[in-house]
């Protein structure tokens, strides 16, 4: 498909408004291209230039409400085990909003960082009135810098597909050239600059575009504490399951998640509980865009072992969703556990930058 042909297509707000079977079509053909074209890296600048474009710059992002999940019946709250709580679409003059594909929230809920796979940063925090997310403030916008001070995409760096927090430590997993980046944010926030982080062999083998797509780092008091655990989009193992490692921690190695239906990969979180969290997707010009998430008990996972989990939510295009590439949860002030999860738009005008949160139930 050609740019004409994006020019041509009809805007995100009508979307929704369209046969189901057209929105799958158009939604899975500008995945499908945003995955197969590579993206231009940041052209030369002089050192003045270079200094202004680095600094964080505060923008604007407007919030439309969602006001049900279900496109069909307002009154259809549950879905699998989740239970809808509200979204948000997001849109923003600021050229360079758009692409996220991961975020990770503080223990409120409240502050987030997320990523873009263009090497950008963008913090801020998610307004709330009751349980329900009512817009965005405080957002910043930075380009993430690498060790020589200049932008990651400078270099060639700019898939960053995936976020892990460990106290102040930010993990950037970057697809493409496959590495893993760490930043003191804690210290320097939007301002400091990577540190290139030892992976195994294995990492550099992974597929080009399908490669890390998922970090996380388990916390304190669970099985594998001060792991650093990095899931591959689509990396294949010999038996066809899908490529994960653990990287320092008590036992570091390589295991596989088992592949069904054709999903790929496209985050995880782990709960207080012990469990991980898969987020999954995947589409075709035919079926449109689908999403899951299975639940694994981190208990079972160790190096050199395959393991599995059930499905405990699933959502095709008759749903409000879109290209989501992020999760993250939290604990609310009434115990509930809360997930939230985001979309990457591709940058395309028919796509949508989602902000989802449902509540956790145990069944």
């Amino acid at each position: 498909m050609t740019d004409a042909g994006f020019v041509r297509s009809p805007s995100a707000q009508t979307l929704t408004s369209l046969p189901i079977g057209r929105r799958r079509r158009l939604i899975a053909a500008a995945v499908w291209l945003a995955a197969a074209l590579p993206v231009v890296g940041a052209g030369a600048q002089t050192t003045s230039d270079t200094a202004k474009a680095n600094a964080p710059v505060s923008i604007e992002v407007e919030a439309r409400p969602i006001p049900s999940f279900d496109t069909r019946d307002r009154s259809h709250l549950r879905f699998g085990m989740l239970q809808y709580r509200s979204g948000l679409v997001l849109t923003s003059k600021f050229a360079g909003f758009g692409g996220l594909s991961g975020l990770r929230l503080d223990p409120k809920g409240e502050r987030f960082i997320a990523v873009s796979d263009k090497g950008m940063w963008f913090t801020g925090r998610i307004v709330y009135r009751g349980n329900t997310m009512t817009g965005l403030s405080d957002i910043e916008a930075a380009p993430m810098l690498g060790a020589d001070g200049k932008p990651l995409a400078a270099r060639g760096w700019y898939d960053t597909e995936s976020i892990a927090l460990d106290g102040p430590l930010v993990y950037i997993g970057i697809e493409r050239v496959n590495q893993i980046v760490r930043f003191n944010f804690g210290q320097d926030g939007t301002r400091s600059l990577a540190e290139v982080v030892a992976t195994p062999p294995g990492i550099r083998k992974l597929p080009n575009n399908k490669g890390l797509e998922s970090l996380v780092v388990v916390p304190k008091g669970l099985p594998l504490a001060g792991t650093l655990i990095a899931i591959s989009e689509r990396g294949i193992d010999p038996d066809g399951n899908l490529v994960a490692f653990l990287i320092g921690g008590p036992t570091p190695g390589q295991f596989s998640i088992r592949r069904t239906k054709d999903f790929d990969i496209s985050d995880a979180v782990v709960l207080a509980s012990g469990d991980l969290l898969i987020l999954e997707r995947k589409f075709s010009l035919l079926s449109g865009m689908v999403v899951r998430i299975r639940r694994i008990p981190l208990k079972s996972v160790m190096p050199g072992v395959t393991v599995d989990g059930p499905s405990i939510f699933d959502a095709d295009l008759g749903y409000e969703i879109d290209n989501l590439e992020g999760i993250d949860a939290h604990v609310d002030s009434d115990g509930s556990t809360v997930l939230t999860m985001v979309s990457d738009d591709n940058f395309s005008m028919i796509q949508r930058t989602l902000l989802l949160q449902f509540t956790l139930v145990d069944e």
